[in-house]
């Protein structure tokens, strides 16, 4: 393992870095480890705890690499004491690549060709810089049969030799590696003819600036740019200072080889060495912009998931429309279909006054609590046409964000759900349910199509997943999971479970109805101790016999709450219902050499309130209702907005025009703003004002700065 590395990395201590890999390698998720395992990891969290995964894995993959290049290099015969130290010794993985180009297996290249014709042994005589008579030595190879017919053959060889040689000295590599990570200029110009074509990319089609501290944003856009072939994208440093850098080590001395050698190493850094040096910069740089955007992504997707739920509430769900109407859905209280119809209240074929009747008898036929409308097109028109209906009861109406629900209406979980409907009922239920719970719902959606993300299409897409993994798993652990209603899609990301697991549940409460206690999980099939160490802690049974199954308090810490209430003279109903029975619990009093001060205080406070939410609570939330359209803008307005996205550039906020506006970094505040997650947070309500309208563009300007 490789817990000194990683505890030099990351600030955390080398025993809690160990004890992290110990519980990972017995196949521990990190929910489990941070929520469960305190007192093995010092309290270390979730993002702790999986960078600490992370890296444990890039310097797994740094040792594959390692042995291979060793065997590589001793199946040559070519492994001595020195290298074999130096390959050993090395941290990086560029480090290593450079020790191993010289004994790399190589394809055909202008070296091997001149090295065919006989011509190393002049090459290694230009290379000793001592005097000789170059003309007179370089005829001695002139050969028909090799090709080598005239003078400049030979030494035209001998120099592409010496370019190899050049670009294979690690010493050569790292000296110019560090020019371009200090200097390397990333230039950015347009493709001839495409000015018109790609003036989306206008603001690069001159740009320079340094590689290295080009924000995540820029790098990527200039990428897609170059990829879309609308942009030609350079990294270079000063190439003066680059030939200077290589001379250092190179040119011993100056006599009549020097010219040799000087064409040589010009050739090896135009060739060999600048291209490869760019090709790392480029993948430096792009894994850092993934890196900022995959965290963006990510953190936009935590607090979509997090978003208030409504809770179980009869529902009626509308996904607007013109000319096709408007699909209408109606839900009881457990997120079941139980009506569906379409209504026609906008043009082309207007029938308010029936779509309004239609509405009005639904909400007092199914005792509608909410109605959630979908905000996309037509959604402002409906929810103004909802708003003038007068209900018996209070009804609220919520604007819900509706991205991904297409996705989900034509998944195979939406089809498993609802097979008989087509995919305009199953988008409208995806609506209602958004409204109910957002976390049981969006997980059902791939989270690149929810959204939220900057340029999700262009990052490494593995790392983007593991990162959206985690994401979910972590949210859906720390709410927890109802084991009696949740769906498979829901349960995959318990902690421990997946999609067997989760299928091996479904089936078991089909057949034997609602699991009355926690211990009953071992019946289901495949369901061994292990996934029940993992999981357990993380589901919730409302109104099970023992009311800790209705906690996060882990069935292995059964025993000690059971210890408390005999101490305290009570039950553990009588320990959660009485709040002064809980506070004269002294928690140092119940430490075993498994449960520390960190996990006791854990149980007191799940105690305090048993199966909490996390999640705020929900707050209902009204556009303007005089602003509807993009046309209805003007500059010096205020007016109240959801954040739907977050970028390293600024905020988007829907401010109920069909078109998000822009809070640019520099209006987020009156300080320089570097992190936008530290003004605003997805779904937040703010009050925002209108800077630039821009109707032709479809673009929207917004500001924070002065709006009380």
């Amino acid at each position: 393992m490789f817990e000194q590395r990683i505890a030099e990395q990351t600030g955390i201590s080398p025993k809690q870095v160990f004890n992290t890999l110990e519980l990972l390698a017995t196949g521990a998720t990190v929910p489990f480890i941070s929520r469960y395992r305190k007192e093995a990891t010092g309290s270390l969290d979730e993002v702790q705890v999986a960078e600490i995964r992370d890296l444990n894995h890039k310097f797994e993959e740094l040792e594959k690499r390692r042995k291979f290049i060793l065997e590589s290099i001793e199946e040559q015969g070519k492994l001595t004491d020195d290298l074999k130290s130096q390959i050993e010794k090395a941290g990086e993985l560029s480090e290593l690549e450079d020790l191993y180009l010289p004994y790399k297996p190589k394809k055909k290249t202008r070296a091997t060709i001149a090295r065919s014709k006989g011509l190393e042994p002049l090459a290694k005589m230009l290379m000793a810089q001592r005097p000789f008579d170059i003309e007179a030595k370089a005829a001695e190879f002139l050969s028909k049969e090799k090709g080598v017919e005239t003078l400049d053959d030979a030494l035209a060889g001998a120099r592409d030799i010496i370019a190899e040689w050049v670009n294979e000295n690690p010493r050569v590599r790292a000296s110019v590696r560090k020019l371009f990570l200090q200097n390397g200029m990333i230039k950015s110009g347009v493709v001839k003819a495409k000015e018109e074509e790609g003036v989306k990319y206008k603001t690069y089609f001159e740009w320079e600036e340094k590689a290295l501290k080009s924000p995540s944003h820029r790098v990527l856009a200039m990428f897609r740019g170059e990829k879309e072939g609308f942009l030609r994208i350079k990294i270079e440093p000063g190439i003066e200072e680059a030939l200077g850098r290589i001379d250092l080590v190179i040119l011993k001395a100056e006599n009549e080889t020097t010219e040799h050698l000087q064409m040589a190493i010009d050739d090896s850094y135009k060739r060999l060495i600048a291209p490869s040096m760019e090709n790392e910069i480029r993948s430096m740089i792009k894994e850092k912009a993934d890196e900022a955007a995959i965290k963006v992504f990510a953190e936009n997707l935590r607090q979509l998931l997090l978003a208030a739920p409504l809770g179980p509430k009869n529902i009626l769900a509308i996904d607007p429309g013109f000319r096709t109407g408007c699909k209408v859905v109606v839900l009881d209280r457990q997120g079941n279909l139980k009506h569906n119809e379409t209504i026609y209240s906008h043009p082309p074929q207007r029938e308010t006054k029936q779509a309004i009747n239609k509405i009005s008898s639904l909400v007092d036929a199914y005792k509608i609590e909410a109605i959630a409308i979908g905000n996309g097109t037509a959604g402002r028109e409906t929810e103004n046409m909802i708003r003038r209906i007068k209900f018996k009861q209070d009804v609220m109406a919520v604007m819900v964000n509706e991205s991904g629900a297409s996705v989900y209406s034509a998944s195979a979980i939406a089809r498993e759900e609802f097979p008989e409907y087509d995919v305009t009922v199953r988008g409208a239920v995806s609506i209602g349910r958004r409204l109910m719970d957002p976390l049981a719902e969006l997980v059902k959606i791939d989270p690149k199509s929810i959204g939220v993300g900057q340029y999700q299409h262009d990052v490494n897409q593995a790392a983007l997943q593991q990162s959206l993994t985690d994401t979910v798993e972590s949210c859906v652990n720390m709410v927890g999971v109802e084991l009696n209603t949740a769906s498979k899609e829901l349960l995959k990301y318990v902690s421990g479970l997946g999609p067997v697991l989760a299928q091996n549940i479904i089936d078991y409460r089909k057949e034997k109805g609602a699991f009355k206690s926690r211990k009953e999980l071992k019946k289901v099939k495949r369901f061994g101790e292990k996934a029940f160490e993992q999981s357990a802690g993380f589901l919730r049974i409302r109104n099970a016999k023992n009311p800790l199954d209705n906690t996060a308090v882990h069935p292995e810490s059964y025993h000690i709450v059971e210890k408390m209430a005999k101490a305290m003279q009570t039950d553990i109903t009588g320990l959660i219902r009485y709040d002064e029975v809980r506070e004269k619990i002294k928690p140092e009093k119940f430490v075993t050499e498994e449960a520390g001060l960190p996990t006791l205080k854990d149980i007191l406070r799940e105690l305090e309130k048993p199966g909490r939410d996390p999640r705020e609570d929900f707050d209902v939330f009204e556009f303007d209702q005089d602003v509807n359209s993009i046309d209805d803008l003007k500059p010096g307005m205020k007016l109240p907005g959801i954040v739907t996205n977050i970028t390293a550039f600024g905020a988007f906020v829907d401010v109920g025009v069909h078109q998000d506006g822009l809070i640019h970094l520099s209006q987020m505040a009156n300080a320089f703003v570097s992190d936008p997650n530290e003004y605003v947070r997805i779904n937040e309500k703010v009050v925002v004002k209108v800077l630039d309208v821009d109707i032709e563009r479809k673009r929207i300007q917004l500001s924070l700065k002065d709006v009380d």
